[in-house]
């Protein structure tokens, strides 16, 4: 059997993916994911994986491209050359599954399987339902498991040994802060984040603050006199190892929350509300929540906040920060 597994949108949705991917490499000779460019360095780090396929779907993402037939026929040649015979569309839960089905039926999939509320009519061979409000990963493994694929192993996040990042990070504990997010809505507030480090450091924790190339700006004004400034100088593989080596991260709702999980570092979630906790919380480590999750904004989809002054968030000081970590060291 040759599996193609789809996951179309970003970092953080291809490694909730990473449980189902296995489950479907378990039993299968061979399996490509399909992702989308902001996925594919979280693809690159999951275990199951024989082949990676980046195509940039119109129907998915922040900024999608504009249909072009060329580029369509482009990948539907490509999965035929795959020879994949099987594929799992992996979608969240606010997401069509069809028009990706629609390809994989051109390029020769013989069996598809899906969650899909709307008619599939001939494109999916296994139409699933999927339980309401749970949480993304534990979806694509329930997806899996009505596909034939249960699951192979304990079901948590996981990710391909990190490297060493001693060098990077120096020796010692540390607690990480990354104060970036995929979306603004989902980002507290530079300043609140510049005031945890002040305070996790006058509580004795050495601090190292994240963020990728376009955020060195704001990792370090973050940071300050403070904490050491990693800011643009971690690639996914070396991220995974310095959170791996973390106490604990604090962070936002976005990619390294999940990252953080996958390595088996416990997270303090500054979680906006714009989507549902109880579907994008921290999966399978101990986490705390901080965030208002009753805000005006809340299952809004935001990605702008839609509140003046950013309450669900910037309601939450700095000492909730520390006292957090503090429990979560604790646990650990």
């Amino acid at each position: 059997m040759r599996a193609l597994v789809t996951r179309l949108d970003s970092f953080g949705d291809v490694l909730l993916a990473g449980p189902a991917i296995r489950a479907v490499a378990a039993r299968a000779d061979t399996v490509t994911l399909l992702c989308g460019p902001r996925g594919a360095p979280a693809a690159r780090l999951l275990p199951g994986v024989d082949d990676i396929l980046v195509w940039d779907a119109p129907w998915v993402g922040f900024t999608p491209p504009p249909v072009g037939r060329g580029e369509v026929d482009q990948l539907i040649d490509t999965i035929e050359a795959s020879a994949a015979d099987t594929a799992l569309i992996l979608t969240s839960f606010h997401q069509s599954p069809l028009p990706a089905a629609l390809l994989l039926r051109l390029a020769g999939v013989g069996f598809i399987a899906a969650d899909s509320d709307d008619y599939p009519g001939s494109l999916l061979d296994v139409r699933h339902q999927r339980a309401p409000h749970a949480h993304e990963a534990e979806a694509a493994l329930d997806l899996a498991a009505a596909a034939g694929f249960p699951a192979a192993d304990d079901g948590r996040l996981r990710v391909l040994p990190p490297p060493p990042t001693a060098g990077l990070t120096g020796p010692g504990p540390y607690v990480v802060v990354h104060p970036g997010a995929s979306v603004p809505a989902r980002a507290w507030s530079p300043g609140r984040c510049a005031e945890a480090v002040r305070e996790l450091a006058a509580a004795g924790h050495r601090v190292v603050v994240t963020g990728g190339p376009e955020e060195s700006e704001l990792t370090a004004f973050v940071a300050g006199e403070q904490a050491l400034d990693l800011g643009g100088r971690t690639g996914a593989a070396e991220l995974s190892g310095v959170l791996a080596g973390a106490d604990t991260v604090v962070t936002g709702n976005t990619g390294p929350a999940h990252l953080a999980a996958a390595v088996g570092t416990p997270v303090v979630s500054l979680f906006a509300p714009v989507v549902p906790a109880g579907r994008w919380r921290p999966y399978g480590v101990p986490y705390v929540l901080l965030g208002d999750q009753d805000a005006p904004c809340a299952d809004s989809r935001a990605r702008q906040c839609p509140v003046p002054g950013h309450p669900c968030l910037d309601t939450v000081t700095a000492h909730d920060v520390v006292t957090a970590v503090e429990k979560l060291r604790g646990e650990r």
